[in-house]
């Protein structure tokens, strides 16, 4: 799957081979020891992640319920007759896909695929930036897009990135894209990251948008034992990022999340880490503290897991 997708969730994993993330956890473990694969907050990249970029391809199909959750709360941040502005990626264009329903907006954009998703709403201009296309994620860059942008004024932004930390902000791989982005950011008197919890903790080669120019952060709700990604929201929060989590399920509240204003706590019901070493109830630990039944299955489902 990471070969294929260029990375993965968890939740993605446990999924597909029908078994806990706390257990899928340890499996990424032994395969990055074996140097197939690289771990990262909630997932796990392809080695050298660091600088690697996937393509629309591959992200389309990664973290699609969390997206969806997602743009439906960033949605309900946008007014009626707002100028805004939403940079490339494919949770925005999923936020693009909900814009479509609010009157009298104004979009600014350099993706195609936001611009595709407004083509046909009636009630919303859609303006393109100028710029050199760049194929792997439909988005216009370079210094026609940053020029167009010039002299531009909008209420918000929305923008999403590789890899999210409270020490570097939004952050991504490309340099010409980070370049726009940073341009997009100047034309807003609010910042709104998109971001879905495998990208908490990530930082990546180039950054686009500074911890504290950012207003607003739209997540899901980390698995229940990422306590680093859950440590990486309380970071933001203690930035004064106000940070909206989106869920995955039933809705929370009027917008399908909780927000937390600035400088308050990261939601309280938000799971707690569960202590390492503890057996589960039901554990049975062998003699001489082995498990070697455990061993066996794990190994088993890492062998499966290469065969993915």
């Amino acid at each position: 799957m990471v070969r294929a997708n260029g990375a993965v969730s968890l939740r993605e994993l446990a999924r597909v081979v029908q078994t806990s993330e706390v257990t899928v956890r340890r499996d990424v473990r032994a395969l990055e020891a074996e140097g197939l694969l690289d771990r990262r907050h909630g997932g796990a990249v392809l080695p050298g992640g660091f600088t690697r970029e996937s393509g629309f391809p591959q992200k389309s199909h990664l973290a699609t319920a969390e997206k969806t959750a997602i743009a439906d709360v960033a949605a309900s941040l946008v007014e009626e007759g707002e100028a805004i502005v939403v940079g490339a990626g494919t949770t925005t264009q999923e936020l693009a896909r909900r814009l479509a329903r609010v009157p009298g907006l104004t979009v600014v954009t350099n993706s195609l695929l936001v611009a595709q998703a407004l083509a046909h709403a009636n009630r919303v201009e859609v303006v393109m930036t100028g710029g050199t296309l760049r194929g792997s994620n439909y988005a216009l860059v370079g210094s026609g897009a940053e020029q167009s942008l010039q002299g531009l004024r909008v209420s918000r932004a929305f923008l999403s990135g590789s890899g999210l930390t409270a020490e570097r902000g939004l952050s991504t791989s490309n340099m010409l894209s980070a370049s726009v982005d940073r341009a997009l950011v100047q034309a807003a008197a609010e910042v709104v990251v998109l971001a879905d919890h495998t990208k908490l903790g990530s930082d990546t080669m180039f950054q686009t948008v500074p911890t504290d120019v950012i207003t607003r952060l739209v997540t899901d709700e980390p698995p229940a034992h990422d306590d680093r990604a859950a440590t990486e929201l309380q970071a933001l929060a203690d930035q004064g990022v106000q940070i909206a989590v989106a869920g995955t399920g039933a809705a929370t509240g009027p917008t399908g999340g909780d927000q937390v204003h600035p400088g308050a706590r990261p939601r309280r019901d938000m799971p707690l880490p569960v202590q390492r070493g503890r057996m589960a109830a039901g554990q049975f630990r062998g003699p001489g503290g082995g498990m070697a039944a455990e061993t066996m299955e794990r190994t088993a489902r890492v062998a499966d897991m290469r065969r993915r």
